[in-house]
């Protein structure tokens, strides 16, 4: 499956703001401000909102993480068909604050491909993200880990290195979007993520934590248009 771009994914994390009910009232937020701009907006909430986020909203719900598992005797561990069947059309993978081998990185990409799921891998810098790029997974997301929730975003903060990413990674793959995450929080960070060659962004805190959440997101979706 291929989403169209620019692409700006929320990642809920484990963030009271978006637990639950809220979980649901951010699903529906970014839902309007995808339909009022035509912006794509994706949302990935924690494993046990997917199930009543998907059934509220028409935009995309991604998972967290999945595991490299098979069904059977994986206790505690996030199985791809059961985020599918919950209603998730994708998941985020080797996030910062969740990170993997390599080898399970590859394992799960593979896992993506065969179950029909969006893959979005995050990487720490340029080579990291030039050699997952050569996976072939359907999203490349640069996140230096020491942006963060900062409120610093790496668009502005390191520039080149955002270019230098999106011209290595297009020397090994040339189909994958391109994405900028860490410390975004403001729609400006969105406008000058794409000037860079970026195809969207990843945030999480800018958007989960704003006091109106729905008038940044629109403020987002925006930014996309321009």
């Amino acid at each position: 499956m291929k989403l169209q771009t620019p692409i700006i994914i929320v990642n809920f994390k484990t963030y009271l703001e978006s637990t639950g009910q809220k979980a649901v009232e951010l699903a529906k937020n970014a839902e309007k401000a995808s339909k009022e701009t035509g912006a794509t907006i994706v949302v990935a909430p924690q494993f046990v909102d997917i199930a009543r986020v998907a059934e509220a909203v028409e935009i995309p719900v991604f998972a967290q993480h999945i595991d490299p598992i098979k069904p059977g005797n994986s206790t505690g561990h996030i199985l791809a068909e059961a985020v599918k069947e919950a209603g998730a059309i994708g998941t985020l993978i080797n996030h910062a604050e969740r990170q993997l081998k390599i080898s399970e990185i590859e394992a799960i990409i593979s896992l993506t491909r065969e179950k029909g799921l969006v893959s979005c891998v995050c990487a720490n810098n340029p080579t990291t993200c030039a050699g997952v790029a050569a996976m072939r997974p359907d999203i490349v997301s640069f996140e230096p880990p020491e942006l963060i929730g900062t409120g610093i975003a790496v668009s502005k903060a390191q520039p080149q290195i955002v270019t230098d990413t999106v011209n290595l990674v297009r020397k090994v793959n040339s189909e994958v979007t391109i994405l900028c995450g860490a410390g975004v929080s403001q729609s400006e960070d969105v406008f000058v993520a794409l000037k860079l060659g970026t195809q969207g962004v990843l945030v999480a805190s800018g958007i989960v934590k704003a006091k109106d959440q729905y008038s940044i997101l629109r403020a987002f979706a925006d930014a996309t248009k321009q």
